[in-house]
């Protein structure tokens, strides 16, 4: 029998880990992977990772080694090629200008394209780095962005219809660094994997953002009693170009839209709101899924009841209240409007896949660290499986909704294969667990450790 493999890595390990690892590994796999991870398998593991695993007798059972389960950089191959020839053809990166060509597209129709961790490494992300994510036709670029119109009706004493460049008179601005981040990040990490763009960890960014506190005005307009949620609406054509069909139209808790840091925005790091970030003005509510952050802005309706529009019903944008099985049949009256995104951290250096001289005995790390509504209370990296953790040192964040960089330095004990991962804590107590959790058939939450693959030598 061949020993092609016809399904994915994350595939064969789900449906029969003994098989991947000796379809990955070679034949050496012994009849249970204990078996092969204490005996001559072990050995065929290292030779196919490209070196020892002074640390394999501490892998989890059934874990895919980060070399084969994640992208590499485009700067550092993998640290070694599986013993057989994996199903995906490698990533596509973007070609769009403004972009550096390193994005990953995941998503052609609509566009969405997603950022490498090790591309996250700047505190302040770079417009050329930062992730893209559409769900509709991308319009045209603004030819007088002063000109464009917002109106605001619904539940509000007052009627509003501005323009941009009169919201730019009118309130005072403010410049907030603040993450966004998609609604579907981690997504891949799923297992039976659920529907939509297959993020990674790269659906996110955070940038310097320039705008006026939405609060300001919708005080402006006079929300009614009544008014207790948002409807927001955008220029973006469907994808079937019916423009009668909003592309996507979400909506927040008004609490959220009255706080100080959601904001209307026309601004990103300094420069004009690309086109491809929805310029000339979108909304930016930091902490919650990005789909709540309309782009090319056009409108906002106060409701009197939670939004119903496209991208806030059924599974859409909503996890479980009670656990289901994974890969069930959903029972859509189980789900409810995903809001604050998880605590999530990131290993932004070294690579996935990087390679460092022999001999070298320290690894000095940086990451980034996350946690929606919340403040990140602490990051532990380990480099042995997860068997003993050490504190990273977390920065100081700029301010609210700032990521929290961090920084570590690991002692080797010699030349070889090692995972480094990495786990966040939140200010309530909650951590990153080994794998996505709370399974869902949209896939949202997934926040699992991250983890790299470094080879030394």
């Amino acid at each position: 029998m061949s020993d092609r493999i016809e399904r994915s890595i994350e595939e064969l390990y789900r449906d029969d880990p003994e098989r991947a690892d000796a379809v990955v590994f070679g034949r050496a796999a012994a009849p249970s992977r204990r078996g092969f991870l204490g005996g001559a398998g072990l050995a065929a593991m290292g030779a196919a990772v490209g070196g020892v695993i002074p640390f394999g007798s501490n892998m989890p059972n059934g874990l895919i080694p980060a070399a084969f389960a994640q992208g590499a950089p485009a700067s550092a191959p993998p640290a070694a090629a599986p013993a057989a020839p994996a199903a995906n053809k490698g990533p596509v990166y973007l070609n769009y200008p403004g972009k550096n060509g390193k994005l990953v597209v995941i998503g052609e129709r609509p566009l969405v394209a997603e950022t490498p961790e090790h591309l996250l490494d700047d505190d302040t992300t770079p417009i050329e780095k930062f992730y893209v994510r559409n769900n509709g036709q991308i319009p045209e670029a603004a030819k007088e962005p002063d000109k464009w119109k917002i109106a605001i009706d619904g539940e509000v004493n007052k009627k509003l219809e501005l323009t941009l460049g009169e919201i730019k008179s009118k309130f005072k601005p403010q410049t907030r660094r603040m993450v966004l981040e998609c609604g579907g990040n981690g997504r891949s990490f799923f297992s039976p994997p659920a529907s939509g763009n297959q993020w990674t960890n790269g659906g996110a960014g955070c940038a310097e953002w320039t705008g006026v506190q939405l609060a300001d005005v919708l005080k402006t307009a006079g929300i009614k009693p009544s008014g207790i949620y948002t409807a927001h609406y955008a220029a973006d054509l469907h994808l079937s170009g019916d423009a009668s069909k909003p592309t996507l139209s979400r909506g927040v808790r008004m609490p959220k839209a009255m706080d100080s840091d959601s904001m209307i925005v026309w601004a990103m790091n300094g420069q004009p709101l690309p086109n491809i970030h929805g310029g000339p003005v979108r909304l930016v509510y930091p902490g919650w899924a990005g789909s709540a952050s309309q782009k090319w802005l056009t409108r906002i309706t106060i409701r009197d009841k939670e939004h119903d529009g496209p991208g806030m019903t059924g599974t859409s944008y909503r996890l479980t209240i009670n656990p289901m099985v994974p890969g069930t049949k959903a029972d859509p009256k189980n789900f409810k409007i995903l809001e604050s995104m998880p605590v999530r951290s990131i290993i932004t250096n070294p690579g996935n896949g990087s390679k460092l001289p022999a001999g070298t005995r320290e690894v000095k790390l940086r990451g980034a660290s996350w946690a929606g509504d919340f403040a990140v209370r602490r990051v532990d990296i380990s480099t042995d499986f997860g068997m003993t953790w050490q504190p990273a040192k977390l920065e100081k964040a700029k301010n609210r909704y700032d990521w929290q960089r961090w920084t570590g330095a690991v002692k080797l004990p010699r030349d070889g294969y090692y995972e480094i991962w990495a786990r966040a804590m939140d200010s309530r107590g909650l951590m990153q667990p080994h794998v996505a959790p709370n399974w869902n058939p949209s896939g949202y939450g997934g926040n699992p450790m991250h983890r790299v693959a470094v080879l030394i030598g």
